[in-house]
């Protein structure tokens, strides 16, 4: 009887007990909670409670400031972790250590941070304000929030690939006679691009949930700044356990649909650049 293959890492039952558990005591209980305080709730009220004018208006600023916010994190953290890994310069260590900030910056400082600077009379407001532009108690404002907070995820995501990228393969692709714009589209982009999503996927995710970087900025008027995760906690101060729980549930799951559907993206794009002939 052959022996079987023996593991250089014993106690895999062990592990994966423990990691079920782990995961069972901080996500499955507590979202299983969720749903059942949710279920408390006849069809009739879920309905009116998810699907009043007040709740679809925070949904609506949530999700598009949420994706608005998230893009702009993809498109600037790119250029941030290119700069940072291609290009030496004086203070680039502090860069690179501004670039975690938000990380560390508790976010209620970071919404009194922000509305401060955009506030009518303001660092930046001021000048905004003259041009027409309104940004503090505004949905800009509320998107201007989500991509401080984001920034983060999408130049530390993108970094590490861009420093394993040999620089060998631009200058065969330069020596082929590629210009530059097509050695970034057609060698570099491709092998970048999985990474880009999985960190515009954790900015847009972090946006979704965010709440004190923009309880200030946005002023928190109903149908016009509220965003849902106020609106959940505006029904729990009205000790409306239910319906908070039913508006939780909503967010819960479109935010799961939407983050599913950009892994997705982000496993087809991974596997068509393994199988793209080199």
């Amino acid at each position: 009887m052959a022996r079987r293959a023996r593991r250089i890492l014993p106690g895999y039952g062990l592990t994966l007990g423990l990691t079920w558990f782990y995961l069972g005591l901080l996500v499955i209980i507590p979202l299983s909670s969720l749903f059942l305080k949710t279920f408390t709730m006849s069809w009739d009220q879920f309905w009116s409670t998810v699907a009043s004018a007040r709740a679809l208006a925070a949904y609506r600023l949530t999700f598009s400031a949420s994706l608005v916010a998230a893009l702009i994190n993809a498109v600037f953290g790119l250029l941030v972790a290119w700069v940072l890994v291609r290009y030496r310069f004086p203070g680039k260590a502090l860069v690179d250590a501004l670039v975690d900030l938000p990380f560390a910056l508790p976010t209620a400082v970071a919404g009194l941070t922000l509305t401060a600077l955009y506030s009518s009379n303001g660092w930046y407001g001021r000048y905004l304000e003259a041009a027409g532009i309104h940004v503090a108690f505004t949905s800009i404002g509320v998107a201007v929030a989500l991509t401080f907070i984001g920034l983060p995820f999408v130049v530390r995501t993108v970094q590490p690939v861009l420093e394993d990228i040999d620089a060998d393969v631009e200058e065969a692709a330069a020596t082929l006679g590629a210009t530059p714009w097509e050695t970034f589209t057609r060698v570099i982009f491709p092998s970048i691009l999985p990474a880009l999503l999985s960190g515009f996927t954790l900015a847009l995710a972090r946006a979704l949930g965010e709440y004190g970087s923009v309880v200030f900025i946005s002023g928190n008027m109903p149908m016009r700044t509220e965003i849902a995760p106020l609106l959940i906690i505006t029904q729990l101060e009205q000790y409306d356990y239910a319906g908070a729980t039913a508006i939780a549930v909503v967010m819960l799951t479109a935010s799961f649909t939407l983050l599913l559907a950009v892994n997705l993206l982000q496993r087809w794009s991974r596997r068509r650049l393994e199988t793209r002939p080199s």
